[in-house]
């Protein structure tokens, strides 16, 4: 019988049980790893990114790139400060893609290396860092829309391409001998500062007019091909994660690999997954009782509390039980309420006024149902006993004092 019941009561998890719950969480991490492959499918090829010369999708610059190498400018992709930094000379042309991806140590590689040149340094949307580093005495004011501006200024580059579309960031300087163009509620979206070695600094608010589907707007492709085509060279620095000059001893965490953007998808998920725990977790009504898949009796029950006991030497949390029962059984057969059959000053009366007047010491009583914990396990069978006489006593007046045993 007892075979059977334990082939009956095993709720060990079973190969089905194991599929019908995961099988939403394999059913989702399978649909994510197939948009991860078909978006990397998808990006693969000829679309290298934003903001990248090789790239003929919207965002890239491809058409910009082609439109230079026909007024004999060579471009070349570089994705180090190192790389840059190397490629920087009098008759070359330094475009930073995104300056607030470097590090205060890159900005000043990179700087040191432009500075010593006659080239140009164009910087796309630069905020403080990179500003501190190129432009000391430039401050960024609050972002506006990429609308077509007028040049308003003197720049030659500017007032040949006429109205452009700029916007972004706007700079405001107080660098003598500075270009202030295009501006947007009084400071500029494009920004000219001469260097010390004759070269210059560019700054623009906004690199839309380097996008492909925007460069044959208005005089986005002048504009565009005059401050790039300024040099014979053109070095497109693409700041990239995997440019070991990041850090200070070339090593970089995995938090480090890890692209701004991500930190904003993690948020998501982060919340994404607290509504789902609230939506999983919410209970409406009460709770809807269930039917166990068998009846395990009282007595095997009691008799796996026990053994549990033993292995860990609990004998006070035994003798606790057995106490705690035996008052609340005593209770109602000495007329003492429920409520208090764990109260001694209210059950001991009671229970003595029922026994024998030469058996009902107090002290013995309150030892016997209230006292400290057993010392051995023989002090604990002794305990057991002595409760359980002490029961039929009452039940049966006419049987010994329940505390008769020497050993207690």
């Amino acid at each position: 019988m007892s075979a059977t019941t334990t082939a009956t009561t095993s709720l060990a998890p079973t190969g089905r049980r194991l599929w019908t719950r995961s099988r939403g969480l394999l059913a989702g991490l399978l649909v994510l790893v197939l948009g991860g492959v078909g978006l990397a499918l998808l990006r693969s090829g000829d679309q290298h990114g934003r903001l990248d010369p090789r790239s003929v999708d919207r965002y890239g610059s491809g058409a910009v790139a082609t439109l230079l190498a026909d007024r004999g400018v060579d471009t070349r992709v570089v994705t180090t400060t190192d790389e840059a930094a190397a490629a920087a000379g009098p008759d070359t042309t330094v475009l930073v893609a995104d300056p607030d991806l470097l590090t205060r140590g890159q900005l000043g590689t990179l700087h040191q290396a432009t500075g010593r040149a006659a080239g140009r340094t164009v910087l796309l949307s630069p905020s403080s860092p990179a500003l501190d580093v190129f432009a000391p005495g430039t401050e960024a004011g609050a972002p506006a829309e990429v609308r077509p501006l007028d040049p308003n200024c003197a720049l030659p580059a500017a007032r040949s391409a006429g109205d452009a579309e700029l916007g972004g960031l706007r700079y405001s300087t107080s660098a003598t001998g500075a270009d202030r163009c295009y501006p947007s509620s009084g400071k500029a979206t494009l920004l000219r500062l001469p260097t010390e070695a004759g070269g210059d600094t560019v700054l623009l608010g906004a690199p839309d007019i380097l996008y492909n589907h925007r460069l044959a707007e208005r005089g986005n492709a002048s504009l565009a091909l005059q401050l790039l085509g300024s040099h014979k060279h053109l070095v497109w620095y693409l700041p990239s994660v995997s440019d070991p000059s990041s850090t200070q001893d070339g090593r970089r965490s995995f938090f480090d690999l890890i692209p701004a953007g991500w930190n904003w998808a993690l948020l998501q998920l982060l919340i994404a997954a607290a509504l789902a725990g609230v939506w999983r977790a919410r209970r409406l009504g009460p709770l809807v009782p269930e039917r166990l898949p068998v009846t395990v009796p009282a007595a095997e029950t009691t008799e796996g509390h026990a053994r549990l006991y033993e292995q860990t030497g609990a004998r006070d949390r035994a003798a606790a039980v057995l106490r705690a029962a035996a008052r609340t059984r005593l209770a109602p057969l000495t007329g003492v309420s429920p409520t208090h059959a764990h109260t001694p000053d209210i059950l001991l009366p009671a229970v003595a006024a029922r026994l024998p007047a030469d058996a009902a010491s107090g002290t013995a009583l309150h030892s016997l149902l209230f006292g400290p914990p057993p010392a051995d396990d023989k002090a604990l069978v002794t305990l057991a006993d002595q409760l359980d006489n002490l029961e039929h006593s009452i039940l049966s007046p006419e049987r010994h004092d329940p505390r008769e045993h020497p050993d207690s």
